[in-house]
C-alpha cells in the first residue's frame, strides 16, 4: 500500500476516478473496463482513493489556498480587510455550475461550499451501483458492508456541503440514464427529504459498518463519525433557528452527539498536542487530534502555500476588535469580568498576555503591518519560522512561496468535542438531559488544558481555568447576545477561539442565524483593529526637515492621513505629519467602509440563471432560493 494515500496516485487511479467515462462508456486495450474492474477489494480501493483529494483538502495544493478551509474564508465576523468590506451576494449569478474535475473543490468562499455540480454525487452512485450489483457474491459480508459504507460516506459528504449551501437540491437516489430526462431535471427536493436520506445512510448503514480500522490515515469509522458531528451539528441548528421542523432538528442534533460520542469513547484521541505544533508539524502520522490529515511532500511535488501566508510577513485578512474582546482571560472570565492584572486593556501585548494561551499560539504579540488590522495570526506554521529573520526565512523553502510542507489536520478531535457539547447544550433546550459538569469536564475543559509549548511557558502564560457550569449565567458576560442561552453562548465562545481561522465561522453564523453579527455597522468592533500606541510599539516621532513624522511601517512617504486611530470616546484621529503623540486607540484598517446593507435571502446562494433556463430549455422547472 502506498504510505500516504494522497501522494503518488497512480497513473491507473487517475484514468479511473478523473472521468468514471473512461471506464463506464467505452472499451479500451490497455486500461480498465465497467466490465473487468469490479472484481476485488483493491479495485473499490482504487476507486475510493479518487476522491480523497478532493473531499480532505487540508491545506489545498500549490496556490489552491481559496479553496483550503484554513486560510480561504475570511468573510466573517472575526476578520477584517482595509477598503470596503466584502459584500454578500447580492444578485443572481450567470452560473453556479462548476464543471471541474476537482468541484468538490470548487468552492463558493462566501458560503464556504461547493458550486451547484453532482459529478461526484454519480461518482458515489456508481459504486454503489457496482458493489450492489456487480460484487455482493465476491466479497465477503465484511468487506461488502464496508465498502458500501465508504461509498455512502462520501455521497453524505456531497449532499451536507450541497444543502448547506442551497437548501433544497435534487435527490439522486441512484445512477441515471442521459435519456432519463424526467429525473435529471427533476425539481429540488426540500432539504429534509435530503438530510433525512444522509441520516439514514450514517445511522444503518455507514456508522454500524465501516471499519473501525483500514490502514493508517485511510477512512474508517471514527473519520467517519467525526464528520457525521459537524454535518449533523449544522442541519440540526439550522432547523432549530430557522423555523424549521424541530422534530427533525433533535433527530439530527441526537446523531450528531452519538457519533461525536462514538469517536470520544473510542479512546483513540487526545488533546495532546500545543497547538502550533498541531498545525506546524511536518508530519502528523501518529498524532492523536489528528483524526485524518493530509500530508505533504516537496519530494513528490505534493506542497501548499498556507505557512507562506502565515509567516508574519506576506500580506493577510487580520482578526478584529470583535473577536480580540471575545476570547476568554486564564481565569475563566470574559475580559469585562476578569481580576487579572491587565485583562480590560486590548493592546496585543496585554491581550497574549492575559488571555487564554490558544490566542498567544494563534497570533504573533506583536502588531504586524502585514496584516490589515495589525493582528497577525500565525496558526499555520512552527516557531522557528516567527523566531526567523525575514532574511533567514526567504531561504527556506518550506516558509515560501508554494512550497510548503507542513501537514494540514483535515478533521481533529478538538472540532469533535466542540460539535459533542454543543449538540449536549442544545438538546437541552429542547427538552433533553441538561448539560452537567461532567459533560463540561469531558470537552470544553479537555480544550483547556491542551499542552503548552516551551515557548508559551517562558511567557508565562498558563492554561485557563475549568469552565464551571455552576457559573454559567445570565450576568456572566455582560456582552452576551440576549437572544442566545448563557451556556449555548459560551459553548460558542470556545469554539469561536479554537476554530478560529479555520472553516467554521461563517457556517457557524449561518446555522444560527445570526449573519447580523456581520453588520459593520450595527457591530463597530467589526471595523477595529487592537488598541495600540504607535509611540511606544517599537514606533518613535522625530522631526524631518522640521516636520514630525511619525517613524513607522505603517505610514510611509506620501501617506498622510492613511493611519488612522478611534479614541476611547469614539472620536477618529488622523495622522496629519505633525501629531504624532495622538497615534494612540484602536486601530481603523486603512480606508475601511462597512459593507453593504444584506437581508435574509443571503443566508441560501442563489442558483444560477443558466441552470434555471437549461431546465425550462428541456420542459422542466428549477425552483429559485427565496428572495432571488
Amino acid at each position: 500500500m502506498k504510505k500516504n494515500i494522497f501522494i503518488a496516485l497512480t497513473a491507473l487511479l487517475a484514468l479511473i476516478c478523473a472521468s468514471c467515462e473512461d471506464i463506464l462508456d467505452r472499451p479500451q486495450l490497455n486500461s480498465p473496463t465497467d466490465e473487468n474492474f469490479w472484481k476485488s477489494e483493491s479495485d473499490l480501493r482504487l476507486y475510493a482513493n479518487g476522491f480523497y483529494p478532493n473531499y480532505f483538502i487540508g491545506y489545498g495544493v500549490s496556490w489552491s489556498e481559496a479553496y483550503s478551509p484554513y486560510r480561504g474564508y475570511t468573510f466573517n465576523d472575526d476578520l477584517t480587510g482595509t477598503g470596503k468590506q466584502s459584500a454578500f451576494t447580492n444578485s443572481v449569478p450567470s452560473s453556479m455550475t462548476s464543471t471541474s474535475a476537482t468541484a468538490v473543490a470548487t468552492w463558493q468562499v462566501q458560503y464556504s461550499g461547493p458550486s451547484w455540480n453532482f459529478s461526484w454525487i454519480r461518482k458515489a452512485n456508481i459504486m454503489i451501483d457496482r458493489i450492489e450489483n456487480n460484487m455482493k457474491g465476491t466479497l465477503s459480508t465484511e468487506a461488502y458492508n464496508h465498502w458500501l459504507a465508504v461509498a455512502k460516506f462520501f455521497k453524505c459528504y456531497s449532499y451536507s456541503r450541497l444543502v448547506e449551501v442551497y437548501g433544497d437540491v435534487p435527490y439522486f437516489e441512484s445512477t441515471l440514464s442521459d435519456a432519463d430526462l424526467e429525473t435529471l431535471y427533476k425539481d429540488r427536493d426540500s432539504r429534509i427529504v435530503v438530510m433525512d436520506k444522509v441520516y439514514d445512510m450514517l445511522k444503518n448503514d455507514i456508522l454500524p459498518n465501516m471499519r473501525t480500522n483500514d490502514g493508517a490515515n485511510m477512512l474508517n469509522r471514527y473519520v467517519a463519525a467525526a464528520f457525521a458531528s459537524r454535518w449533523m451539528l449544522f442541519e440540526g441548528t439550522w432547523q432549530k433557528y430557522h423555523g424549521g421542523d424541530q422534530a427533525a432538528a433533535k433527530k439530527y442534533l441526537e446523531l450528531a452527539r452519538d457519533a461525536a460520542e462514538m469517536v470520544i469513547n473510542s479512546g483513540n484521541y487526545a488533546i495532546d498536542t500545543p497547538l502550533r505544533e498541531l498545525f506546524g508539524s511536518e508530519n502528523l502520522a501518529g498524532n492523536k487530534e489528528a483524526i485524518i490529515y493530509r500530508h505533504f511532500d516537496a519530494g513528490q511535488s505534493i506542497t501548499h502555500c498556507v505557512a507562506s501566508y502565515s509567516n508574519g510577513n506576506e500580506s493577510q485578512t487580520g482578526a478584529n476588535l470583535a473577536f480580540l474582546k471575545s476570547v476568554i482571560c486564564q481565569d475563566g472570565k470574559p475580559y469585562k469580568t476578569s481580576a487579572l492584572d491587565g485583562a480590560k486593556n486590548l493592546d496585543m501585548k496585554s491581550i497574549s498576555r492575559t488571555r487564554d494561551p490558544r490566542f498567544e499560539a494563534t497570533f504573533i504579540d506583536t502588531i504586524r503591518a502585514a496584516s490589515s488590522t495589525l493582528v497577525y495570526s500565525a496558526k499555520f506554521v512552527d516557531r522557528a519560522c516567527i523566531d526567523m529573520t525575514v532574511a533567514d526565512m526567504s531561504k527556506v523553502a518550506k516558509y515560501n512561496s508554494m512550497t510548503n510542507t507542513n501537514d494540514a489536520p483535515v478533521i481533529r478531535y478538538g472540532e469533535v468535542l466542540l460539535n459533542w457539547i454543543e449538540a449536549k447544550a442544545e438538546l437541552a433546550l429542547l427538552g433533553g438531559a441538561a448539560v452537567t459538569q461532567a459533560d463540561i469536564d469531558k470537552s470544553i475543559n479537555v480544550l483547556r488544558d491542551r499542552p503548552l509549548d516551551d515557548h508559551a511557558k517562558a511567557k508565562g502564560l498558563k492554561n485557563t481555568a475549568h469552565m464551571v457550569l455552576a457559573d454559567i449565567n445570565g450576568s456572566f458576560d455582560p456582552d452576551r447576545d440576549p437572544t442566545v442561552d448563557p451556556l449555548v453562548w459560551e459553548v460558542r465562545r470556545e469554539r469561536r477561539l479554537e476554530m478560529v481561522n479555520e472553516h467554521s465561522r461563517i457556517l457557524d453564523l449561518r446555522r444560527w442565524m445570526k449573519l447580523d453579527y456581520m453588520n459593520n455597522t450595527k457591530y463597530p468592533d467589526t471595523m477595529l483593529g487592537p488598541w495600540v500606541d504607535f509611540t511606544k510599539e517599537g514606533y518613535a516621532s522625530e522631526k524631518v526637515d522640521g516636520v514630525e513624522r511619525l517613524v513607522s511601517q505603517y505610514l510611509v512617504a506620501g501617506n498622510v492621513n492613511k493611519l488612522h486611530v478611534m479614541k476611547a470616546d469614539g472620536s477618529v484621529v488622523y495622522y496629519d505629519g505633525t501629531n504624532g503623540s495622538e497615534m494612540v486607540g484602536y486601530y481603523i484598517p486603512t480606508n475601511c467602509q462597512p459593507r453593504d446593507a444584506f437581508d435574509n435571502r443571503v443566508y441560501l446562494c442563489p442558483l444560477g440563471k443558466q441552470e434555471i433556463d437549461t431546465y425550462s430549455e428541456k420542459g422542466h422547472t428549477l425552483t429559485q432560493n427565496p428572495g432571488w
